[in-house]
């Protein structure tokens, strides 16, 4: 979602605002522009060339090998590891194959022995479940949901805010980067609604419960950003975590924390610097389809337990150092205080 689209009164909406006139000509003012603004944010999504959009998804890669169920034994956590890089290796040879040397390189990387993926699968972009930490004598776990723009081209960013995250939690801890769906483009239509994130729900609530059955004495939380929060959002209701935490939303497709039907404590957290703060927090009904994503978590409204996120900008949550890393840190390790609230 571009951070700069600007439309209000005088400045010009032209025939997307006399479009929303006729929607709803009763909405107050106020309401109206906020409309407008969302309805320019899906003009300028639908006006984006397609070129190039393809370009994570166009390298090929083969089908992934059937796994094992998980558990969390050494051996079978070994053994599942290796299924992983196997696969890995596979699209490995098929993007060098088709001439793609960059992917290659980078899924040889990927390969490196010393990394543990539960699961790859390198087509459409790519689905990766990679595990930071020792997770068979994890008691404290962590599954990182991504947002938009996130592929293997990408990935990077993923990782390196897991490794950050997992060592603030210590000892005895783990943290999972889930990448488990094609992530929407920051500028398109699909970010604006929920529909990428109803199909991202099913592998989500799948994974959660084969690892709270693996491990089932683990203290286990959300760490959703950005457009990974809707995921988590509509996932909710069917997850049996300890806490959610929402970073960076632009909302989640529900008005507050009671819509979600879940047990897990929810929080919500917004760098002063994040630009995701202009977005408006409305739903409006187009022919085509409903945008927007509804309430503003970090509202007092909406019921979030709130942590301090510092001045950082819409990929800073994890950054070192950060006031919302070591925040964020408390609360999936179960340390959370009125500390957290405060940013000490």
């Amino acid at each position: 979602m571009p951070p700069s689209v600007r439309c209000g009164q005088g400045a010009g909406c032209g025939s997307v605002d006399r479009v929303i006139d006729v929607i709803d000509p009763g909405v107050p003012l106020g309401r109206r522009l906020l409309r407008c603004l969302l309805a320019a944010l899906v003009s300028v999504a639908l006006a984006v060339p397609l070129t190039g959009a393809a370009r994570p998804g166009a390298v090929p890669a083969p089908n992934p090998a059937h796994l094992s169920l998980l558990r969390s034994t050494p051996a079978a956590l070994a053994e599942r590891y290796a299924a992983g890089r196997a696969g890995i290796l596979a699209a490995e040879r098929m993007a060098a194959d088709h001439g793609d040397q960059w992917r290659a390189a980078m899924l040889r990387a990927m390969a490196d022995p010393a990394r543990q993926f539960l699961s790859f699968d390198g087509r459409d972009g790519g689905r990766a479940v990679e595990v930071f930490g020792d997770l068979s004598a994890a008691e404290r776990i962590a599954v990182l949901v991504p947002g938009s723009d996130i592929n293997l081209d990408k990935y990077g960013l993923l990782r390196g805010g897991s490794i950050r995250l997992q060592q603030a939690m210590g000892g005895r801890s783990a943290v999972i980067a889930w990448l488990g769906y094609p992530t929407p483009r920051t500028v398109s239509l699909a970010v604006l609604t929920t529909a990428r994130a109803d199909e991202a729900v099913p592998g989500l609530r799948g994974f959660v419960r084969e690892l709270s059955a693996a491990k089932p004495g683990a203290r286990i939380s959300l760490v959703c950003h950005s457009y990974g929060t809707v995921v988590c959002g509509r996932a909710a209701s069917g997850l049996d975590v300890t806490d959610i935490v929402l970073c960076g939303s632009a909302g989640i497709g529900v008005s507050d924390v009671s819509a979600l039907h879940t047990r897990a404590a929810v929080w919500a957290g917004r760098g002063s610097g994040d630009w995701i703060s202009r977005v408006p927090h409305t739903r409006l009904h187009l022919p085509f389809a409903t945008v927007g994503l509804g309430a503003d978590p970090v509202s007092p409204r909406f019921g979030a337990r709130i942590f301090a996120a510092g001045g950082g900008g819409h990929s800073d949550y994890l950054k070192a150092d950060s006031p919302s890393l070591e925040n964020i840190a408390r609360i999936v390790s179960g340390r959370a205080t009125a500390e957290v609230a405060r940013g000490a």
